[in-house]
């Protein structure tokens, strides 16, 4: 038995143990390294850790601490109560707001990770306080941040189009960018009436300013949990309900959420450090976030102790062990032979549908625009041919490999499953695995089906 084939069997039991036996996945992606790497690709623990991901393990630190702090003090739930005013009351609208402004953010520059980082967050603790579908909020962020995550001038858009010029494939720019935005906005569509936005729209408005209730302690459907008690029981068309205020939360009539304290102040101002450092210099996000936060821990220490227990250590344990087998296994040349071989295929049609299938499945577990690096090369060989129309299968590839990012093993979905407050985080997991394996089964053999076939480019 080949090396790359023994170690991917050895994921396949990691999967198989961690899903029987409740066993932390990361932990036993760790020890999997440790045997695979050692015993079957000879590497020494400088090889083996060269795949631990320290940028991403910073990030997740760095952003669930930020928002921590932000949650201890009640930044959150002004913003929250801000976002429904914007939208005169309609929660239903929300979850688009979210969508679209990830989106407008990757389409302006914004990497896709750093646009999620900053938005997942508010998102996710709006889903809580208003009783709708995590797992929905969740998703329509990821989705919003790969719907313009490939204009002409964003990070995804203009690496793509590098690698297809560089490569001497014909391209369109605006080809790939609809491809990607029409892809993302469609499955937003079906994600909202599946997961409980009909009953959303029949809520109706809640009331604002202070007039009535406008917090929730029931959960969506996509387990939530409720508020001071940790266990979900309600449904996402469950009618909003007062919630109790935090201990040393002030109160104004609305459970202290609209009224602006220094706190609160100094955190939102830190947001929008963030925002600007990471869109307008470029900054590391994990880094920049840490640095807020010790500065607003610093002068606010007791919201600080609160929010480092908050900090999701399980879930950075989980992402950094499966990505650190992963880059054992890019290390060792299992995804270059998976490629290769797929390649080799003497069927273009069938190669082509192959590759984007290989596109989402390395892409759930590693870097989207690696693998698009990686595979639209692969690729050329058959493209030569004329058989299969360039701009089409590089468009199908990139569906394929970025829609996956919903994957709780890959960065945005990370970030999602690590910002989400009061839930039960081992089913958001499981809910999160479950709905990525069903992008991962559907989408490449549907952008395959309609850009590859009918022969785009």
């Amino acid at each position: 038995m080949s090396p790359e084939l023994v170690s991917i069997l050895v994921l396949v039991v990691v999967f198989v143990i961690a899903t029987t036996r409740s066993v932390n996945m990361g932990a036993l992606a760790f020890a999997a390294a440790f045997g695979v790497g050692t015993l079957v690709a000879d590497l020494d623990a400088d090889g083996i850790f060269a795949g631990f991901p320290g940028d991403l393990f910073v990030v997740l630190v760095g952003v669930t601490y930020l928002f921590a702090i932000a949650r201890a003090n009640g930044t959150t739930d002004w913003l929250v109560h801000a976002a429904v005013r914007l939208v005169r009351g309609r929660v239903a609208l929300i979850p688009w707001v979210m969508f679209a402004l990830t989106g407008a953010l990757t389409a302006i520059g914004a990497v896709s990770p750093a646009a999620v980082a900053i938005v997942a967050p508010i998102a996710l603790s709006f889903a809580t306080r208003y009783a709708i579908s995590p797992l929905l909020m969740g998703t329509m962020v990821v989705h919003g941040a790969q719907a313009g995550g490939f204009s002409p001038i964003s990070i995804y858009g203009s690496i793509v189009n590098g690698i297809v010029e560089r490569e001497g494939l014909p391209g369109s720019e605006v080809g790939l960018f609809l491809a990607s935005l029409i892809a993302n906005l469609l499955i937003a569509s079906v994600l909202f009436a599946v997961l409980g936005g009909r009953k959303l729209w029949a809520r109706g408005s809640v009331p604002v300013d202070g007039d009535g209730p406008t917090e929730a302690t029931g959960t969506g459907a996509g387990g939530g949990a409720e508020k001071g008690t940790g266990k979900g029981t309600g449904t996402a068309g469950t009618a909003p309900t007062a919630v109790a205020v935090r201990p040393g939360q002030d109160t104004d009539g609305t459970g202290g959420a609209t009224r602006l304290t220094p706190a609160r102040i100094a955190t939102l101002v830190a947001l929008v450090a963030l925002v600007v450092a990471v869109l307008g210099f470029d900054l590391d996000a994990g880094l920049t976030a840490v640095s807020l936060a010790v500065v607003l821990s610093t002068a606010w220490p007791d919201d600080s102790r609160r929010a480092v227990g908050e900090i999701a250590w399980s879930t950075v344990l989980l992402i950094c062990g499966v990505l650190t087998y992963v880059g054992v296994l890019e290390e060792m040349g299992t995804i270059t032979w998976a490629g290769e071989g797929v390649g080799g295929i003497g069927v273009p049609l069938l190669a082509a549908v192959l590759l984007c299938y290989i596109g989402a499945i390395v892409s759930a577990f590693a870097s989207s625009v690696g693998i698009m690096g990686a595979l639209i090369p692969l690729a050329v060989p058959f493209l030569a041919q004329g058989e299969i129309g360039a701009v089409g299968m590089v468009a199908a590839l990139a569906v394929s490999a970025t829609v996956v990012d919903v994957s709780p093993f890959s960065t945005n979905g990370a970030l999602v499953l690590a910002a989400a407050p009061d839930v039960d985080r081992e089913r958001f997991f499981r809910q999160l695995m479950v709905y990525g394996g069903i992008v991962v089964a559907a989408v490449p053999a549907l952008a395959w089906l309609v850009l590859v076939v009918p022969g785009f480019g």
